[in-house]
Protein backbone atom coordinates (compact mmCIF):
# COMPACT_ATOMS: atom_id res chain seq x y z
CA UNK A 1 0.00 0.00 0.00
CA UNK A 2 1.13 3.34 -0.84
CA UNK A 3 2.33 6.06 1.92
CA UNK A 4 -0.91 8.50 2.25
CA UNK A 5 -0.96 11.60 0.08
CA UNK A 6 -1.37 14.81 2.35
CA UNK A 7 -4.99 15.58 2.08
CA UNK A 8 -6.64 17.69 -0.86
CA UNK A 9 -3.62 16.16 -3.28
CA UNK A 10 -4.78 14.08 -5.90
CA UNK A 11 -3.60 14.53 -9.88
CA UNK A 12 -5.55 17.01 -11.49
CA UNK A 13 -6.49 14.42 -14.24
CA UNK A 14 -8.64 12.14 -11.57
CA UNK A 15 -9.79 15.27 -10.15
CA UNK A 16 -11.12 16.63 -13.28
CA UNK A 17 -12.53 13.16 -14.19
CA UNK A 18 -14.80 13.62 -11.09
CA UNK A 19 -15.84 16.75 -11.70
CA UNK A 20 -16.90 15.82 -15.01
CA UNK A 21 -18.90 13.07 -14.18
CA UNK A 22 -20.40 14.84 -11.04
CA UNK A 23 -21.50 17.43 -13.42
CA UNK A 24 -22.77 15.39 -16.15
CA UNK A 25 -24.72 13.54 -13.16
CA UNK A 26 -26.34 16.81 -12.05
CA UNK A 27 -27.36 18.04 -15.98
CA UNK A 28 -29.22 14.42 -15.64
CA UNK A 29 -31.17 15.63 -12.40
CA UNK A 30 -32.09 18.84 -14.15
CA UNK A 31 -33.71 17.28 -16.98
CA UNK A 32 -35.50 14.83 -14.78
CA UNK A 33 -36.87 18.03 -12.82
CA UNK A 34 -37.91 19.56 -15.89
CA UNK A 35 -39.52 16.26 -16.84
CA UNK A 36 -41.09 15.74 -13.69
CA UNK A 37 -42.46 19.28 -14.19
CA UNK A 38 -43.79 18.10 -17.25
CA UNK A 39 -45.24 15.16 -15.95
CA UNK A 40 -47.23 16.87 -13.32
CA UNK A 41 -48.79 20.06 -15.39
CA UNK A 42 -49.90 17.82 -18.15
CA UNK A 43 -51.87 15.44 -15.14
CA UNK A 44 -49.15 12.46 -16.54
CA UNK A 45 -47.86 11.41 -13.15
CA UNK A 46 -50.63 8.91 -12.29
CA UNK A 47 -50.87 7.14 -15.50
CA UNK A 48 -48.50 4.34 -14.61
CA UNK A 49 -50.30 2.33 -11.45
CA UNK A 50 -47.20 0.07 -10.38
CA UNK A 51 -43.89 0.64 -8.92
CA UNK A 52 -41.69 -1.98 -10.74
CA UNK A 53 -37.90 -0.50 -10.16
CA UNK A 54 -36.49 -3.30 -12.61
CA UNK A 55 -39.24 -4.66 -14.86
CA UNK A 56 -40.89 -0.92 -15.08
CA UNK A 57 -38.15 -0.03 -17.76
CA UNK A 58 -40.03 -2.01 -20.29
CA UNK A 59 -42.76 -0.16 -21.61
CA UNK A 60 -46.04 -1.84 -23.58
CA UNK A 61 -44.89 -3.46 -26.26
CA UNK A 62 -48.28 -5.14 -27.81
CA UNK A 63 -51.55 -4.49 -27.96
CA UNK A 64 -52.45 -6.62 -25.05
CA UNK A 65 -50.10 -5.06 -23.21
CA UNK A 66 -51.09 -1.57 -23.82
CA UNK A 67 -54.97 -2.31 -23.03
CA UNK A 68 -53.81 -4.11 -19.48
CA UNK A 69 -52.08 -0.75 -18.43
CA UNK A 70 -54.80 1.27 -19.36
CA UNK A 71 -57.21 -0.81 -17.57
CA UNK A 72 -55.28 -0.44 -14.64
CA UNK A 73 -55.13 3.09 -15.37
CA UNK A 74 -59.13 3.19 -15.58
CA UNK A 75 -59.64 1.77 -12.07
CA UNK A 76 -58.23 4.59 -9.93
CA UNK A 77 -60.23 8.16 -8.92
CA UNK A 78 -58.48 10.71 -11.61
CA UNK A 79 -59.88 8.43 -14.68
CA UNK A 80 -63.42 8.26 -13.41
CA UNK A 81 -63.07 12.06 -12.32
CA UNK A 82 -61.02 13.64 -14.79
CA UNK A 83 -60.54 11.28 -17.73
CA UNK A 84 -63.47 9.30 -18.22
CA UNK A 85 -63.79 8.10 -21.66
CA UNK A 86 -60.04 8.98 -23.14
CA UNK A 87 -58.73 7.50 -25.77
CA UNK A 88 -56.19 4.67 -25.69
CA UNK A 89 -54.41 6.87 -28.03
CA UNK A 90 -55.02 10.17 -25.73
CA UNK A 91 -53.56 7.59 -22.82
CA UNK A 92 -50.43 6.60 -24.65
CA UNK A 93 -49.77 10.21 -24.16
CA UNK A 94 -49.82 11.03 -20.80
CA UNK A 95 -48.13 7.07 -20.17
CA UNK A 96 -45.05 8.31 -22.04
CA UNK A 97 -44.16 11.07 -20.04
CA UNK A 98 -43.94 9.23 -16.72
CA UNK A 99 -42.53 6.37 -17.82
CA UNK A 100 -39.46 9.11 -19.65
CA UNK A 101 -39.69 10.16 -15.70
CA UNK A 102 -38.86 6.82 -14.13
CA UNK A 103 -36.20 6.50 -16.88
CA UNK A 104 -34.44 9.26 -16.11
CA UNK A 105 -34.63 7.98 -12.88
CA UNK A 106 -33.15 5.06 -13.25
CA UNK A 107 -30.43 6.19 -15.69
CA UNK A 108 -29.25 8.41 -12.84
CA UNK A 109 -28.83 5.72 -10.88
CA UNK A 110 -26.68 3.71 -13.29
CA UNK A 111 -25.13 7.10 -14.23
CA UNK A 112 -23.66 7.47 -10.44
CA UNK A 113 -22.87 4.25 -9.25
CA UNK A 114 -21.45 2.85 -12.31
CA UNK A 115 -18.74 5.74 -11.92
CA UNK A 116 -18.20 5.66 -8.42
CA UNK A 117 -17.21 2.05 -8.22
CA UNK A 118 -15.33 2.48 -10.86
CA UNK A 119 -13.23 5.21 -9.09
CA UNK A 120 -13.04 3.49 -5.91
CA UNK A 121 -11.39 0.67 -7.18
CA UNK A 122 -8.81 2.74 -9.43
CA UNK A 123 -8.24 4.17 -6.02
CA UNK A 124 -8.74 8.17 -6.66
CA UNK A 125 -11.38 8.50 -3.97
CA UNK A 126 -10.35 8.88 -0.67
CA UNK A 127 -12.29 8.89 3.05
CA UNK A 128 -13.99 12.23 2.88
CA UNK A 129 -15.23 12.20 -0.78
CA UNK A 130 -16.46 8.58 -0.50
CA UNK A 131 -18.50 9.33 2.24
CA UNK A 132 -20.03 12.13 0.88
CA UNK A 133 -20.87 10.28 -2.59
CA UNK A 134 -22.10 7.71 -0.85
CA UNK A 135 -24.55 9.88 0.87
CA UNK A 136 -25.52 11.30 -2.23
CA UNK A 137 -26.39 8.07 -3.63
CA UNK A 138 -28.62 6.86 -0.34
CA UNK A 139 -30.53 10.46 -1.20
CA UNK A 140 -31.43 9.09 -4.55
CA UNK A 141 -32.33 5.71 -3.40
CA UNK A 142 -35.07 7.47 -1.11
CA UNK A 143 -36.03 9.55 -3.62
CA UNK A 144 -37.21 6.70 -5.76
CA UNK A 145 -39.40 5.45 -2.69
CA UNK A 146 -40.51 9.03 -1.68
CA UNK A 147 -42.14 9.08 -5.51
CA UNK A 148 -43.54 6.22 -5.51
CA UNK A 149 -45.04 7.50 -1.82
CA UNK A 150 -46.18 10.74 -3.42
CA UNK A 151 -47.50 8.45 -6.86
CA UNK A 152 -49.74 5.97 -4.46
CA UNK A 153 -51.44 9.35 -2.48
CA UNK A 154 -53.36 9.93 -5.83
CA UNK A 155 -54.68 6.28 -6.46
CA UNK A 156 -57.40 6.28 -4.23
CA UNK A 157 -59.54 8.57 -2.30
CA UNK A 158 -58.04 11.13 -4.84
CA UNK A 159 -57.68 12.41 -8.00
CA UNK A 160 -54.24 14.02 -7.70
CA UNK A 161 -51.00 13.42 -5.40
CA UNK A 162 -50.53 15.03 -2.04
CA UNK A 163 -49.56 18.38 -2.51
CA UNK A 164 -47.13 17.70 0.86
CA UNK A 165 -45.53 14.61 -0.92
CA UNK A 166 -45.19 16.36 -4.26
CA UNK A 167 -43.55 19.36 -2.35
CA UNK A 168 -41.27 16.66 -0.43
CA UNK A 169 -40.49 14.87 -3.64
CA UNK A 170 -39.11 18.08 -5.56
CA UNK A 171 -37.04 19.17 -2.79
CA UNK A 172 -35.15 16.05 -1.98
CA UNK A 173 -34.40 16.09 -5.89
CA UNK A 174 -32.92 19.39 -5.48
CA UNK A 175 -31.11 18.61 -2.10
CA UNK A 176 -29.22 16.02 -4.12
CA UNK A 177 -28.90 18.26 -6.95
CA UNK A 178 -27.47 20.90 -4.76
CA UNK A 179 -25.07 18.02 -3.16
CA UNK A 180 -23.96 16.96 -6.28
CA UNK A 181 -22.88 20.61 -7.80
CA UNK A 182 -21.74 21.57 -4.78
CA UNK A 183 -18.85 18.95 -4.72
CA UNK A 184 -18.18 19.25 -7.68
CA UNK A 185 -17.80 22.68 -7.76
CA UNK A 186 -15.18 22.44 -4.69
CA UNK A 187 -13.26 19.80 -6.96
CA UNK A 188 -12.24 22.65 -9.26
CA UNK A 189 -9.78 25.48 -9.29
CA UNK A 190 -8.25 26.29 -5.41
CA UNK A 191 -8.08 29.69 -6.41
CA UNK A 192 -10.13 32.21 -3.50
CA UNK A 193 -12.83 33.24 -4.18
CA UNK A 194 -12.68 36.48 -2.79
CA UNK A 195 -10.46 39.07 -3.21
CA UNK A 196 -7.80 40.24 -1.16
CA UNK A 197 -9.67 43.57 -0.37
CA UNK A 198 -12.52 41.43 1.30
CA UNK A 199 -11.93 41.51 5.03
CA UNK A 200 -12.69 38.84 7.41
CA UNK A 201 -16.19 40.71 8.39
CA UNK A 202 -16.87 41.14 4.86
CA UNK A 203 -15.69 38.01 4.10
CA UNK A 204 -17.64 36.33 6.35
CA UNK A 205 -20.90 38.47 5.93
CA UNK A 206 -20.78 37.43 1.76
CA UNK A 207 -20.53 33.95 3.03
CA UNK A 208 -23.03 33.66 4.65
CA UNK A 209 -25.41 35.83 2.55
CA UNK A 210 -24.28 33.71 -0.21
CA UNK A 211 -25.73 30.20 1.78
CA UNK A 212 -28.50 32.25 2.78
CA UNK A 213 -29.91 32.80 -0.35
CA UNK A 214 -29.22 29.28 -1.54
CA UNK A 215 -31.31 28.27 1.65
CA UNK A 216 -33.81 30.67 0.87
CA UNK A 217 -34.24 29.45 -2.79
CA UNK A 218 -34.49 25.58 -1.97
CA UNK A 219 -37.44 27.17 0.43
CA UNK A 220 -39.00 29.11 -2.31
CA UNK A 221 -39.05 25.88 -4.48
CA UNK A 222 -41.04 24.20 -1.99
CA UNK A 223 -43.65 26.52 -1.83
CA UNK A 224 -43.50 26.56 -5.74
CA UNK A 225 -44.60 23.07 -5.30
CA UNK A 226 -47.32 23.88 -3.08
CA UNK A 227 -48.69 26.10 -5.45
CA UNK A 228 -48.25 23.52 -8.47
CA UNK A 229 -49.79 20.74 -6.68
CA UNK A 230 -53.16 22.99 -5.23
CA UNK A 231 -53.58 24.81 -8.10
CA UNK A 232 -53.00 27.93 -6.98
CA UNK A 233 -51.61 29.36 -9.92
CA UNK A 234 -54.78 29.25 -12.03
CA UNK A 235 -56.58 31.77 -9.50
CA UNK A 236 -55.66 35.38 -8.31
CA UNK A 237 -54.29 35.72 -11.46
CA UNK A 238 -53.41 39.55 -10.76
CA UNK A 239 -50.27 41.50 -9.78
CA UNK A 240 -49.51 43.60 -7.66
CA UNK A 241 -52.51 42.95 -6.39
CA UNK A 242 -54.16 39.99 -4.76
CA UNK A 243 -57.34 38.95 -3.85
CA UNK A 244 -58.37 42.41 -4.21
CA UNK A 245 -55.85 44.05 -2.45
CA UNK A 246 -51.51 44.68 -1.76
CA UNK A 247 -52.27 42.29 1.53
CA UNK A 248 -55.37 39.75 1.83
CA UNK A 249 -58.00 39.94 4.45
CA UNK A 250 -56.52 38.28 7.46
CA UNK A 251 -59.99 36.03 7.81
CA UNK A 252 -58.97 34.81 4.11
CA UNK A 253 -55.19 34.21 4.73
CA UNK A 254 -56.23 31.83 7.81
CA UNK A 255 -59.90 30.42 7.52
CA UNK A 256 -58.65 27.38 7.85
CA UNK A 257 -58.44 25.37 11.34
CA UNK A 258 -56.19 24.35 12.79
CA UNK A 259 -53.85 27.58 11.39
CA UNK A 260 -51.17 25.57 10.19
CA UNK A 261 -53.36 24.29 7.73
CA UNK A 262 -53.33 27.30 5.74
CA UNK A 263 -49.57 27.30 5.35
CA UNK A 264 -50.03 24.25 3.06
CA UNK A 265 -53.65 23.86 1.98
CA UNK A 266 -55.22 27.31 1.90
CA UNK A 267 -54.48 28.19 -2.07
CA UNK A 268 -54.35 32.23 -1.24
CA UNK A 269 -52.16 31.74 1.53
CA UNK A 270 -49.85 29.50 -0.54
CA UNK A 271 -49.84 31.92 -3.13
CA UNK A 272 -49.05 34.73 -1.20
CA UNK A 273 -46.19 33.31 0.72
CA UNK A 274 -44.88 32.06 -2.68
CA UNK A 275 -45.08 35.77 -3.59
CA UNK A 276 -43.89 37.00 -0.39
CA UNK A 277 -40.71 35.15 -0.86
CA UNK A 278 -40.16 35.76 -4.14
CA UNK A 279 -39.48 39.66 -2.99
CA UNK A 280 -37.36 38.48 -0.02
CA UNK A 281 -35.26 36.74 -2.40
CA UNK A 282 -35.25 39.66 -4.86
CA UNK A 283 -34.18 42.15 -2.27
CA UNK A 284 -31.56 39.94 -0.61
CA UNK A 285 -30.11 39.39 -3.84
CA UNK A 286 -29.71 42.65 -5.46
CA UNK A 287 -28.33 43.86 -2.02
CA UNK A 288 -25.82 41.16 -1.60
CA UNK A 289 -24.34 41.63 -5.11
CA UNK A 290 -24.16 45.08 -4.10
CA UNK A 291 -22.00 44.39 -1.15
CA UNK A 292 -20.17 41.88 -3.22
CA UNK A 293 -19.37 44.93 -5.39
CA UNK A 294 -18.24 46.80 -2.66
CA UNK A 295 -15.99 43.91 -0.80
CA UNK A 296 -15.84 41.17 -3.61
CA UNK A 297 -13.18 43.00 -6.12
CA UNK A 298 -13.21 41.52 -9.41
CA UNK A 299 -13.20 38.09 -8.24
CA UNK A 300 -15.36 35.16 -8.60
CA UNK A 301 -17.51 36.13 -5.82
CA UNK A 302 -18.31 39.50 -7.29
CA UNK A 303 -19.24 37.29 -10.79
CA UNK A 304 -21.18 34.71 -8.82
CA UNK A 305 -23.21 37.27 -7.09
CA UNK A 306 -24.42 39.27 -10.09
CA UNK A 307 -25.11 36.09 -12.17
CA UNK A 308 -27.34 35.32 -8.94
CA UNK A 309 -29.06 38.85 -8.93
CA UNK A 310 -29.79 38.69 -12.60
CA UNK A 311 -30.81 35.21 -12.32
CA UNK A 312 -33.16 35.89 -9.88
CA UNK A 313 -34.57 38.88 -11.39
CA UNK A 314 -35.99 37.09 -14.61
CA UNK A 315 -37.36 34.40 -12.87
CA UNK A 316 -39.04 37.23 -10.59
CA UNK A 317 -40.36 38.55 -13.90
CA UNK A 318 -40.82 35.26 -15.46
CA UNK A 319 -43.36 34.17 -12.23
CA UNK A 320 -45.23 37.71 -12.90
CA UNK A 321 -45.80 37.11 -16.52
CA UNK A 322 -46.56 32.94 -15.69
CA UNK A 323 -49.33 34.82 -13.19
CA UNK A 324 -51.09 36.48 -15.47
CA UNK A 325 -51.47 34.48 -18.40
CA UNK A 326 -52.91 32.02 -16.32
CA UNK A 327 -50.08 29.28 -15.92
CA UNK A 328 -50.09 28.25 -19.77
CA UNK A 329 -48.13 24.82 -20.05
CA UNK A 330 -45.14 26.70 -21.79
CA UNK A 331 -44.68 29.50 -19.39
CA UNK A 332 -45.09 27.50 -16.36
CA UNK A 333 -42.32 25.26 -17.65
CA UNK A 334 -40.31 27.77 -18.19
CA UNK A 335 -40.64 29.06 -14.83
CA UNK A 336 -39.76 26.13 -13.49
CA UNK A 337 -36.64 25.36 -15.73
CA UNK A 338 -35.61 29.19 -14.16
CA UNK A 339 -36.08 28.03 -10.85
CA UNK A 340 -33.52 25.28 -11.31
CA UNK A 341 -31.38 27.52 -13.18
CA UNK A 342 -31.71 30.04 -9.99
CA UNK A 343 -31.04 27.28 -7.93
CA UNK A 344 -27.49 26.16 -9.44
CA UNK A 345 -26.64 29.91 -10.16
CA UNK A 346 -27.15 29.98 -5.89
CA UNK A 347 -25.32 26.78 -5.55
CA UNK A 348 -22.32 27.24 -7.62
CA UNK A 349 -22.19 30.84 -6.19
CA UNK A 350 -22.56 29.24 -1.95
CA UNK A 351 -19.89 26.71 -3.13
CA UNK A 352 -17.12 29.05 -4.11
CA UNK A 353 -17.74 31.41 -1.17
CA UNK A 354 -17.80 28.64 1.58
CA UNK A 355 -14.18 27.57 0.58
CA UNK A 356 -11.89 29.70 3.06
CA UNK A 357 -8.55 28.37 1.85
CA UNK A 358 -7.23 25.68 -0.73
CA UNK A 359 -9.12 21.99 -0.88
CA UNK A 360 -8.27 20.34 2.35
CA UNK A 361 -11.32 18.82 3.49
CA UNK A 362 -12.68 16.15 0.85
CA UNK A 363 -9.79 13.30 1.82
CA UNK A 364 -9.32 12.71 -1.49
CA UNK A 365 -5.89 10.99 -1.42
CA UNK A 366 -6.10 7.35 -3.18
CA UNK A 367 -6.85 4.67 -0.43
CA UNK A 368 -4.42 2.52 -1.69
CA UNK A 369 -2.06 2.29 -4.80
CA UNK A 370 -3.66 3.21 -7.76
CA UNK A 371 -4.18 0.34 -10.52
Amino acid sequence: MAAAKPIGILAEDHRRAIRRWLYAVAALVFAMVLVGGATRLTESGLSITQWRPVMGVVPPLTAAQWQAEFRRYQEIPQYRALNNGMSLDAFKSIFWWEWTHRLLGRLIGVAFLLPFLWFLWRGWIGPGLRGRLALIFGLGALQGAVGWWMVASGLADRVEVSQYRLATHLVLACVIYVAILWTAAQLGTRKPALADRAGGGAATRLRIGAIGLLILVLAQIYLGALVAGLRAGYIYNTWPSIDGGLLPHAARLFSASPLWRNFFENTLTVQFDHRMLAYTIFICAVLHAFDAVRNGGKSPALTGALVLAGAVTLQAALGIWTLLEVAPLSLSLAHQAMAMLVLTAATLHAARLAERAPREVLALEPAVSPR
